[in-house]
């Protein structure tokens, strides 16, 4: 019985998640299985994408670490595998109608009037719009590559990864979280040690 009600939670919860897994690819036929070590792109390599401090940085290479190593990757300097950390920020604009419905034509029903209403209806009214929201929605991606062959072998993305209200990057524990989301259909699964937590 017990079993049965965390399963039911489980699944609950995960229906709740503020996450959601964009795509999760392999790619060239890759058996990630046959990789025994990783390593994780510093900023050494590159420049941090925008809204990404070090401390983010680390936060979500802690994270990423955290799920491969329960998957039986071991870190390595030296690997082969390099997990390449992407952020895409885009700014959206929630928008309604400057005029409720019923002064304009909405599903159909639309009145129609003797003396046509476009001779005195100002048409600039028509399109107006009132802006409800500005914020800043994030989707964190992260790629695989074998770096001696220089082939693209995997790619994961998951949305939501900025709290919409500060346009920054989430705390330690939802980003932990995200990256969960991220390995969820990851193809090596963890290991039966780390599945028992």
């Amino acid at each position: 019985m017990k079993k049965i009600i965390f399963l039911l939670n489980v699944i609950l919860l995960s229906g709740c998640s503020a996450y959601q897994l964009i795509n999760s690819e392999v790619y060239n036929n890759a058996d990630l299985s046959a990789y025994k070590t990783f390593r994780i792109v510093t900023p050494d390599e590159g420049k941090l994408p925008p809204l990404m401090t070090m401390v983010d940085y680390y936060n979500i290479a802690n994270a990423i670490r955290t799920q491969m190593v329960e998957r039986g990757f071991q870190e390595s300097s030296t690997s082969n595998l390099l997990i390449n950390i992407g952020l895409t920020v885009q700014t959206k604009i929630d928008t309604e109608p400057a005029l409720p419905p019923g002064y304009y034509p909405y599903n159909g029903f639309y009145p129609y009037f003797i003396y046509p209403r476009s001779l005195y209806w100002q048409s600039y009214y028509a399109n107006a719009k009132l802006i409800t929201d500005i914020y800043k929605e994030g989707v964190l991606t992260m790629d695989m590559i074998n770096m001696k062959e220089k082939q693209f072998l995997y790619s994961s993305s998951v949305s939501t990864i900025l709290d919409s209200g500060q346009g920054a990057l989430r705390n330690v524990s939802e980003i932990d979280q995200a990256v969960q989301i991220l390995f969820s259909k990851f193809p090596v699964k963890p290991l039966v040690a780390y599945s028992k937590k």
